[in-house]
């Protein structure tokens, strides 16, 4: 339900799933929650929100530890420092990447859902690292274009606990959103496809060093996959991480940085890459794992 009035009114999931819960969708008539499947010849009524209700123009708001990577009349590429979101959403009342880049003066492009306007892929809260937000129209078109096509490089390093086996390989598992729990994603038959590669770049007594890529972007992709192998990335107690090795090393969060970020400039044509370095907390983690702390 919540999928298909996201793509028939351009709006936002989460904003499309608020109607749902609210009672505002019907299907033939009856009430029915967001994740009731929508069939062929039924009848789907929505009554959306008032203008009032709706996300409008994301309000600048400084945000601590944001950096800008590179910028041009076209893209900013940003390093995401942890506990800011990428855009707006219900619930949330904290730090944005698109707010902070407001009130940087960044002027980004108006395609998108009001909340999220030149957000053209996400990292989680917990997440660190490099996100690319398009400052015009025509840069914002091809880099979703880019994205979905998978034409984009995205490298992640994760520290998960113990040790995958084979020590490089893919995950090739179809994810959706969790049967039990509204805020987690799980694998499960039926999903929506999701391929992860990996290779371990280094090994130690209770933990790995991963370098990953990613074929598709779905929700908590890394995060879920690693924990159906029963190798959560450490710290994220969400997903099935050891709280106890999480104390000892110091973290509150998942182990997960964007650490590359590599696509085709959409005004030049030229081959772009930046690369972030580890943020405190988790450079932190390693040294203890290491030993070195």
């Amino acid at each position: 339900m919540d999928q298909a009035i996201s793509r028939l009114f351009g709006l936002s999931r989460t904003a499309a799933a608020s109607i749902a819960e609210a009672g505002d969708a019907l299907i033939d008539g009856v009430p029915r929650p967001k994740s009731d499947k929508v069939s062929a010849g039924s009848w789907l009524e929505v009554t959306l929100p008032s203008p009032e209700g709706l996300a409008g123009p994301v309000e600048p708001e400084p945000v601590s530890g944001l950096n800008v990577v590179y910028s041009d009349n076209d893209i900013v590429v940003v390093d995401k420092p942890v506990g800011v979101a990428a855009h707006p959403s219900p619930g949330w009342t904290g730090p944005t990447v698109t707010a902070g880049l407001a009130a940087m003066g960044h002027t980004v492009a108006t395609s998108g859902a009001a909340e999220r306007q030149g957000v053209v892929h996400r990292l989680d809260v917990g997440t660190t690292g490099l996100m690319v937000v398009a400052k015009s129209e025509r840069a914002y078109s091809v880099l979703k274009r880019a994205f979905k096509a998978r034409e984009v490089d995205k490298r992640y390093h994760a520290v998960v606990q113990g040790h995958p086996d084979p020590l490089r390989g893919t995950i090739d598992a179809p994810i959706d959103r969790h049967p039990n729990h509204d805020y987690k994603w799980a694998v499960v038959s039926g999903g929506r496809p999701s391929v992860t590669h990996y290779d371990t770049i280094e090994a130690f007594p209770a933990a790995s060093l991963l370098d990953i890529s990613l074929e598709t972007g779905r929700t908590h992709q890394i995060r879920v996959h690693f924990s159906a192998l029963r190798h959560p990335c450490v710290g994220d107690l969400t997903y099935g991480a050891d709280p106890t090795l999480a104390s000892r090393v110091g973290l509150e969060r998942q182990w997960l940085h964007a650490h590359e970020l590599g696509f085709t400039h959409p005004a030049t044509g030229e081959y772009a890459r930046f690369t972030s370095e580890y943020p405190a907390d988790l450079a932190h983690a390693l040294s203890v794992l290491r030993g070195e702390a």
